[in-house]
Parts: C-alpha cells; structure tokens; sequence
C-alpha cells in the first residue's frame, strides 16, 4: 500500500491547517514522552493525584495549545511507573524499556513480586535469559492493578554483579573460581566431625520457603539450633501467628475508618499498603495516627509524637486520638519493622497488642492488629519456624558467638543486611544470587538462582501463600537454592528425604499444611503478648533507602540513579530550611 501511495498517490494535503506538534517533556528516569500523541484526556494527572498522592504532574495552557507537564521536574513518587500504565495513547511510555524489544519477542510469565513483603502479582518479560520487563497483574485483594517503581524497574539488576560460577578463598584471601565438586568438598572439609552447637545459619531477605525449608532440615541433620530468618534483629517469635502478620489483610484496609501507624513508613515498606491507606482517606474520611518519624505519607496524619512512650499514652486512653480509636467502628493499628527491630522490640509489640485489645480492634468480624512486615521472606520463615531452636541464638547472638570463636562456620542462605565484620574468623559459606555484602565476606560461594529464575512458595505480610515461577534460567553454573541445599546434604552424608521440587513443597505441607492453600489466607487465632519493661527513643523505620534495600536493587544502574535523585532532593530541601 506504501509503495503505491508513493507512486500514484496525491502530493499535497486537504488540509489548510498546519499539524500540532508538542513537544518532549521531562518526567523524571521512569518515563518517557511523546507528547504529540497526547489527546489531554488527564488520566495520568488523576493517577497522579490519587494513587500515587503527589500533585506534580498537571495541564497548563487553554485550548490547542493545551499540554500536560511537570514544568520539568521529575515525580517524586515510589509509584510513578504506574502512569505509563494509564496513558491510553502511548504518550507516556517506560523509558528504561524503550526500544529494547519487540512485545512478541518476549516469554511473559506470571509471577510474585519479592522486593518487599507485599506480594504483588505481576508479570515477568524476559528475551533468553534476561527479564526486560516487570508489569502488574490485576488482584484486587493484594495489588489492584498497581505496582511499586522498585516492583516495575529493578529488574536490571538481575542481570549485573551475579554469582554465575562457585568460587572458594584461597590462602592468600582471594576468591577463586572453582567447580561444584570443590565447593563441596571444602565446605564437608570443614564442616564434617564439627559440633553443631558451632554451627550457624541465617537466612536473608529474598529467600523462598524451599530453600528455608532445606536448610532448616540440614542444620537439623547437623545437631545446629543456632538458625535465624530475622536478619533485622525484629524481637518477634514463631509462637503468636498474630504477631507476626498483617491480620487485617490488604484488601480490608479499605473498610478501615482509624488507623495508628507505629514505628513504619508505610510509603517506603510497602507503597501498596501506602495506597491502600490513602484511597481509605480519600474515600472514607479514614483518620491516621503517626508515632515515630513524622513524614509525608501522601494523605493527612495526626503526629502523636516519636517514642515509645507516646503508643503508653494511647493504651492508657490519653490524647484526642485515643478517642478517634474509641469511636471508629473499624479502628486499626499497623506495628513497622522500626518497632520491633530494637532491643525492647518484644516489649513494644505486646504494648500495641494492648492498645488492640483496649479499642477492641481485634473481635469476631474485624481483627486490627498488625505487624507490617517488610521482606519477603520473614512470614514464610516465621511459620515453617526458621528459629533458634533450644539453647539456640538468633542473628545478634550468632554474631556475637562468631566474633568470640563460639561459632566456629555460619550459613549466609542470601543474607546480605547484616553486619559481617562482627563474624570474626568464623568459616563463612555464602548461597546467594549477587555479588553482595555476604559473598564479599564468604570462604566458600555457592551460586544460586533469583527469585525470577526457579519456582518458589512465598508467603506475603497477610500470610498468603502464593508461587513465583521461572521465567530464565540462572547464569552459568548457578543452580535452584533448594537443589544446591539437598545435594550438599547428600555431599554431608545427611541426605535431606526429597528429590524434586514436587516432593519438598510436599513435606511442607504435611508439616505446615495451610501453607499449601495457594492465595489463601490462614485463620489465627489473637493470642496476647508479654508486657515487658521499654527503652526509650524514636521509633525509626528500618528502610533508610527506598530504592536501595535488597541486593537486586543494589544491582540495578536505575535504582542507584532513582535514589541518587531522591538524595539530592533531601539536601536541597534541608539547605531552603
């Protein structure tokens, strides 16, 4: 048709008018434009406003020369890659993918989001063996049809810094390439005829419920108590499920009316949670409390101040807000990670316990109480009970038995947020993904895949348990986590009783069955906690990086350059005040 348009077609147009033209704008990293397509329907602008909670993004001018614009600023919201979603036209389209391929080229693959406790559902692209894309799913109850930038955009990482081969430190301390069989083979040197009371495991932010499974089962056939899924120190146990979860659930977030935020920055931990509290504000007057640091949320907050012994006042019914809670018909309390994670973390945890049962947040058809959960892994840990066993330490005492020599070799499974200079000369086998804070440290590196490339259980903040599934295969000689784990037990001489995906999602089920009811969440019953002496100070959330908080983000060339932005704008704004 081209071709005979170009040879008998007519020359000139019937129309008088000259073409509007608009030009480019600038929106920030995430997007791009191609604002001639623009038809000023002002969807994003809504998006914007209402999902996203920053008024940032707006049209200016009157009639055809009408044009949407930030005044070329970048937005400055977690959720901005949302607004490519809602374009009709094309005019605001992903700048990290564009032009890198055709759609049909692409194997698109359901799958979870793991980069924080969520649980968003989405789609995985991926060309070979790299993801080139990350797009939401619908589910109304986790997600709706949002995503976070972080969800959308670090999947760059996948592809940078990756542990495609093992390796083993040399006399000299230098990591050297090496084959599976001689991983093995220094870590049974070392390992075998050592007393399990001298060794440790800890299992990181990314994992699945497979790989902590397996290990748990190996440090089981070594004698070893000594096993920790809370990399953040968090002053929780296994014992109360309502302790540990988001019992109110995402979804019934919206029938909310008062909600006390302590020690969380909801915005940062989870901007899906973030949302949903915002489109209650929006719609049904919800009314938030804030203990802790006092920062934008994207709606309206009461500061009710920043320690502990403001969420005292509250359970002793002080203060205007305590009366808010008494008379909302479905009041809440959401616990962060920045309450839990000190030293009288437990204490904290059972004194919002208190505040739940003294404005009857938790009863038969409602239930308030909830500790928001930041990684992904930490419920699926906490359930299968990825604890210290008898006489067993956690992640502060493993580390503090390493540096006196108590602990004499510890298992980094993908632990990558602790403080790896206080493991002292302790012998150090690193499974992970990336090139991260634990390989740096590691004797031995054992390769493994990311939560992209292999199957996985993972269980979100509401205790949901939901599959992730592949969409590549690992680099080079990386294999499944849970495989590396049961041919190491083999290797020790403790062969772990399963030998396919299959038969171990099946032991976990005969021990912990709910966690075999795929997208369903658990009944708990609501156990009271202890009430234990506190310390004082501000209840800080734990993300100082919203951008940088996993070793996939710490990966991405984007999300450096997100958060490099974003600390900029922090310095400008503390320089104008």
């Amino acid at each position: 048709l081209q071709d005979q348009a170009m040879a008998y077609g007519y020359d000139r147009s019937r129309y008088s008018e000259n073409k509007r033209a608009v030009s480019e704008k600038y929106m920030g990293p995430l997007i791009k434009t191609i604002m001639t397509r623009c038809i000023q329907c002002t969807r994003c602008v809504r998006a914007a406003t209402e999902i996203c909670g920053v008024e940032e993004i707006g049209l200016v001018n009157r009639g055809e020369d009408a044009e949407i614009t930030t005044l070329e600023r970048a937005i400055t919201s977690e959720m901005a890659g949302n607004l490519v979603d809602v374009c009709p036209v094309g005019a605001l389209t992903s700048k990290p993918y564009a032009f890198a391929s055709r759609p049909w080229e692409l194997k698109k693959t359901p799958t979870i989001d793991v980069l924080d406790a969520v649980g968003s559902n989405i789609r995985a692209d991926s060309r070979g063996a790299r993801v080139l894309r990350v797009l939401p799913r619908i589910h109304e109850d986790i997600n709706e049809e949002w995503i976070a930038d972080k969800t959308r955009h670090a999947c760059d990482g996948l592809a940078r810094q990756r542990l495609d081969k093992p390796y083993i430190r040399n006399g000299a301390g230098k990591l050297e390439p090496a084959t599976w069989d001689q991983a093995f083979e220094a870590v049974v040197k070392r390992l075998k005829g050592l007393d399990g009371s001298k060794i440790a495991a800890i299992a990181g932010d990314l994992c699945d419920s497979e790989s902590m499974f397996a290990l748990k089962g190996l440090m089981a056939q070594l004698g070893s108590p000594h096993l920790d899924c809370r990399q953040d120190g968090a002053k929780i146990d296994g014992a109360a499920r309502a302790a540990y979860r988001f019992n109110t659930t995402i979804g019934a977030l919206d029938n909310a009316d008062a909600v006390l935020l302590v020690g969380t920055n909801p915005r940062w931990e989870a901007p899906l949670i973030n949302a949903r509290l915002r489109k209650a504000f929006l719609h049904n007057g919800l009314k938030v409390g804030l203990i802790g640091e006092n920062v934008d949320l994207t709606y309206e907050t009461e500061y009710l101040g920043a320690g502990p012994e403001s969420l005292a006042e509250i359970a002793e019914g002080k203060g205007s807000f305590a009366e808010v809670l008494k008379n909302a018909e479905n009041p809440a309390i959401i616990l962060g990670s920045g309450g839990v994670a000190r030293a009288d973390g437990a204490a904290i945890l059972g004194l919002a316990r208190k505040v739940a049962e003294t404005f009857g947040m938790v009863r038969d058809d409602w239930n308030g109480f909830n500790l928001l959960q930041r990684v992904a892994s930490r419920v699926g840990g906490m359930e299968m009970g990825f604890l210290p066993g008898e006489g067993g330490k956690d992640v502060e005492g493993i580390l503090e038995g390493a540096g006196k020599g108590e602990i004499e070799a510890v298992f980094l499974l993908g632990a990558d947020e602790i403080d790896t200079r206080n493991l002292g000369e302790a012998f150090v086998i690193y499974q992970g993904h990336h090139g991260d804070i634990g390989a740096h440290r590691a004797d031995v590196i054992l390769p493994g895949a990311a939560y992209t490339e292999e199957p996985g259980l993972f269980v979100n903040t509401e205790g949901r348990p939901q599959l992730a599934a592949r969409a590549s295969f690992a680099p080079g000689d990386a294999k499944e986590n849970w495989a590396i784990l049961r041919a190491l037990s083999g290797e020790m001489g403790a062969a772990l009783p399963y030998d396919s995906i299959g038969a171990l999602r099946d032991a976990i089920v005969a021990v912990h069955p709910h966690l075999g009811d795929i997208d369903v969440v658990a009944e708990n019953a609501g156990e009271a906690l202890a009430q234990d002496q506190m310390e004082g100070g501000t209840l800080v959330s734990t993300v100082t990086d919203f951008y940088l908080s996993n070793p996939i983000a710490r990966a991405s060339q984007l999300m450096a350059e997100l958060s490099a932005n974003a600390k900029a704008r922090n310095s400008k704004a503390m320089a104008a005040e």
